[in-house]
């Protein structure tokens, strides 16, 4: 499975507002979300989204890695997860 973990972004930003970053920027909703706790500087959640090739992930995080919003620059990392 493939993922994206989105760094900087407090716990104090609701998932709705997550959602509405991403779909600005053309990503579809995604199906579940979790959050990762940080050292207090780099707190991130990780979404999970269903049916999406890595190639168009890639496409899409190019998009908003390192993009300003919420007071914090955003930094994109795609996670590839092993299949079993």
């Amino acid at each position: 499975m493939t993922e994206l973990l989105l760094q900087t972004v407090k716990d104090t930003v609701s998932d709705e507002d997550i959602r509405g970053f991403l779909s600005r920027y053309g990503f579809p909703p995604f199906i579940s979300i979790e959050r990762v706790a940080g050292t207090g500087i780099r707190p991130a959640v990780l979404l999970a989204f269903h049916d999406l090739q890595p190639e168009t992930l890639r496409l899409l995080q190019a998009r908003i890695h390192r993009v300003f919003w919420n007071d914090h620059v955003i930094e994109a990392i795609i996670v590839q997860r092993p299949t079993e």
